[in-house]
């Protein structure tokens, strides 16, 4: 869509504020509006707004400026409009490029630059001209949630109609049909109780622009879901996982629900993740697929799996990037942890689906990332370490066909994992991220900053805080 044809879908569906959306750094979308008569110099679209660009203050942002640099501009983006499916008010969302407002160039630290600098160097290797994305993203829909962390206390409480716990519960009356603790895949109404709300954001989704493939209940019990999005180009993918973010809280709070991608609010049950499918391709072939490879993948797609596996420890960083991450990435949960591929196995890291024999259709899928990642940075991390792993022909290794779950102690010795904490997986970044800056993908500001504020906004805060639990375990020693 151009300048010309954003105006005129304004004109067309009479909208009265323009909402200019980007992307902070550790990944949550931030917004302000205008009014549609600064959008609309409408003799020549090009000036004023579309070629200025409007500026904000990056300090007040996480992760960009200090306060004595904080002028920065955003530059809108009409390939992104749409009319905003959650407002009353008739309003389009853009989405937006940032930039120096001195310097004239993009912003170093501007995530969606860093995925749009990963699909040019991805060209400019001559292995393929093009990447294609399909994140499986699961979030949890609860009735009612609290929590705070003050001097001398600490808590949350989760309630959901569907949580187990509220079996024994007198509702008045309680109509049971709660689903069991890893029991939620997937039965139907009325232990599905949230078949229409689902339903309410696909359709959104759909009228936002954003193609669904499927969805269902999750997992877990009260009230876990999954919503697929078709596969779409990298940059394109990671816009949309974002507006499926927005879509989603939105439409489950006008129902008076409140949904969380948080990768692990439940303990015993099974956590949120963000299974990612990725495949490239080159003059519209699918470069992934051989038909007498291994479950129909290329030694292409070999390597590849080799750079994510060699990488992974560093790339949590970006694709599990929260402490409670790693609440999710433990044994028995229908956790990837396993740093393994296999065709089939949904417990290792890498799994190869073999549902159909269509080139097209052929893909590797990397499971440990979750919800919590801003998907510009860890779609662009996974490319880039796959990458190195065609240019370095990392082998991955013979495929795993065990259930890693399963293992002897022997044989778990002999089988690499996930790290065990965000701290872990900051420190594999530090040590590993060459294969980051390649092609000045990602600048060493991006890393640098990113770890400064993994360290300082979350592990060391979350180390100086007193657990509930460590009261059960040491209250009365």
């Amino acid at each position: 869509m151009t300048p010309q044809e954003v105006i005129e879908l304004v004109k067309k569906k009479k909208i009265k504020m323009i909402d200019l959306k980007f992307n902070d750094l550790p990944g949550l979308w931030q917004h302000f509006s205008i009014p549609v008569s600064e959008l609309t110099e409408i003799d020549d679209p090009l000036q004023g707004i579309w070629k200025e660009g409007i500026g904000f203050d990056g300090s007040s942002i996480r992760g960009f400026q200090k306060i004595q640099e904080s002028d920065m501009i955003l530059m809108l983006d009409p390939s992104t409009a749409v009319v905003d499916p959650v407002c009353e008010v008739p309003t389009l969302s853009m989405l937006c490029d940032i930039y120096d407002p001195l310097t004239k160039k993009p912003y170093s630290r501007d995530p969606r630059y860093v995925a749009k600098k990963a699909t040019e160097y991805l060209k400019s290797t001559g292995i393929a001209d093009e990447s294609y994305w399909g994140p499986e993203m699961e979030f949890f829909l609860f009735d009612d949630i609290r929590f705070d962390q003050t001097e001398n206390s600490g808590y949350y409480v989760i309630d959901s109609i569907e949580g187990e716990w509220n079996s024994g519960k007198d509702e008045k009356p309680n109509l049971g049909y709660k689903p069991r603790y890893k029991e939620g895949y997937f039965p139907v109404p009325p232990h599905d109780s949230q078949q229409d709300l689902r339903s309410k954001i696909v359709l959104t989704l759909i009228e936002a622009g954003i193609p669904i493939e499927v969805h269902h209940h999750e997992v877990a019990t009260a009230g876990q879901a999954e919503i697929d999005m078709k596969f779409d180009k990298l940059v394109r993918i990671a816009d949309n996982c974002l507006m499926y973010k927005y879509i989603v809280k939105n439409i489950a709070r006008k129902n008076n629900m409140v949904a969380t991608f948080m990768p692990k609010p439940l303990f015993g049950d099974n956590g949120s993740g963000m299974h990612t499918h990725q495949s490239l391709w080159k003059k519209g072939k699918n470069i992934f697929f051989d038909p007498k490879g291994y479950g129909l993948i290329s030694q292409t797609a070999k390597y590849y799996i080799g750079g994510l596996l060699k990488h992974a420890p560093a790339l949590m960083a970006f694709c599990a990037p929260t402490t409670n991450s790693y609440k999710r990435l433990v044994p028995g949960y229908e956790a990837p942890v396993n740093l393994a591929y296999s065709q089939r196995n949904r417990s290792a890291a890498i799994r190869i689906p073999v549902y159909t024999e269509n080139p097209k259709t052929k893909r590797i899928e990397f499971r440990p990332p979750d919800n919590s990642a801003n998907p510009y940075l860890a779609f662009a991390a996974m490319l880039m370490a796959g990458l190195d792993g065609i240019k370095n022909k990392i082998d991955p290794g013979k495929p795993l066909e065990k259930n890693t779950y399963e293992l002897t102690e022997a044989e778990k010795k002999k089988i690499p994992t996930v790290p065990g904490s965000l701290e872990e997986s900051i420190h594999a970044l530090e040590k590993d991220h060459k294969f980051l800056t390649e092609g000045g993908v990602f600048t060493q500001d991006v890393i640098d900053t990113w770890i400064e504020y993994k360290k300082e906004k979350e592990i060391d805060e979350i180390k100086i805080r007193p657990h509930p639990y460590e009261f059960h375990l040491y209250f009365d020693i």
